[in-house]
């Protein structure tokens, strides 16, 4: 299903835009950092079971690690995005539905499905002003006792590493719409049916993993 353009937020339909057209160098862009998120990827989704969406699936770089068993909804806003995360489908194991959806809306997602909810430098994306939202769908969306897990990119509070982040800032957003003052983490504290099980730092203190389940 395709979103209706027309009751898009502006702030998505600036990210859709924004998207359409980087999904043409997307990969080549993020290779330099692919090399090491793909270390990550195994075990991001690789332990994940049962019906599980995963929002903002991008270029589709997470879908060949998921387990055979799992039931996949894959979400993305942007089309041409979507279109390369069908053909990196190829190499999944699982079964695979693509939805183009906005995160902050997903209104053809059914409520209390997923048993697990993943998302990778989604929310770094998604601006503050729609934080709230998106995460209000990501508990509509989840099971009760539902799992969520979230990898995100926070401003360092080590000088030589918020140095080269500010160097990177503007690219970042420019190319991505991404920042690294999100505090997604203070939303997701906000949200009432959300909690916040885990956190730790994969790598220095920039890339942060929330993890979490829908309250009961």
């Amino acid at each position: 299903m395709k979103p209706d353009n027309m009751h898009l937020h502006p702030v998505s339909r600036q990210i859709l835009e924004k998207y359409n057209f980087t999904a043409w160098l997307y990969d080549i862009l993020d290779f330099p950092w692919e090399l090491q998120y793909r270390k990550w990827r195994p075990a991001l989704v690789g332990d994940v079971s049962g019906e599980v969406i995963e929002a903002g699936v991008g270029t589709g770089r997470n879908l060949k690690y998921y387990h055979r068993d799992v039931n996949l909804t894959a979400v993305e806003l942007s089309p041409s995005m979507l279109k390369r995360a069908k053909n990196r489908a190829r190499h999944a194991r699982c079964n695979i539905t693509f939805l183009q959806e906005d995160a902050s809306a997903m209104s053809s997602v059914s409520s209390g499905r997923y048993d697990w909810l993943i998302a990778t430098f989604l929310c770094c994306v998604i601006p503050n002003e729609l934080q709230g939202r998106t995460l209000e769908q990501f508990a509509r969306v989840l099971k009760p006792g539902g799992r969520f897990r979230l990898l995100e990119m926070v401003y360092s509070g080590m000088p030589r590493i918020r140095r080269r982040q500010d160097f990177f800032a503007s690219f970042v957003e420019k190319v991505y719409g991404a920042r690294f003052d999100r505090n997604t983490l203070d939303q997701l504290t906000k949200n009432p049916n959300l909690r916040v099980t885990s956190t730790r730092f994969l790598k220095d203190d920039v890339y942060l993993l929330i993890e979490g389940l829908r309250s009961d």
